[in-house]
């Protein structure tokens, strides 16, 4: 009997696990950078622990800002690739993981980490 209930809770709890969904993967850390504002401010904008895989198109900088993005800072855990377009089209340059940079002449739009 003891055998049976013990081999049902170890069961349940394999269904259990199982049933947990996984969490997406991401890059861990921040990616940093800078862009002007459509009203002309100097701005920062960042994303937090970003998916892997997915091109993102940068907020602030997108199709309605005439202005790109400019000065990355990669302090993500992966590997981020920058592009001069949005939907990951145009120049790209890679940025090593937790210390990858590049300054104001690098100008971005959106960006993929893998």
């Amino acid at each position: 009997m003891r055998l049976r209930s013990a081999l049902t809770a170890a069961l349940g709890a394999g269904l259990l696990l199982l049933a947990v969904p996984t969490s997406a993967s991401a890059a861990t850390g921040l990616f940093h950078y800078s862009y002007t504002t459509v009203e002309g401010y100097e701005a920062s904008g960042f994303l937090r622990n970003p998916p892997n895989d997915t091109c993102v198109n940068l907020p602030g900088v997108g199709q309605e800002n005439p202005e790109p993005g400019h000065s990355p800072q990669n302090r993500t855990d992966t590997w981020a690739t920058v592009f001069a377009g949005t939907d990951c089209e145009g120049a790209s340059f890679r940025l090593r993981p937790h210390t990858g940079g590049a300054g104001e002449q690098l100008k971005i739009r959106s960006v993929v980490f893998d």
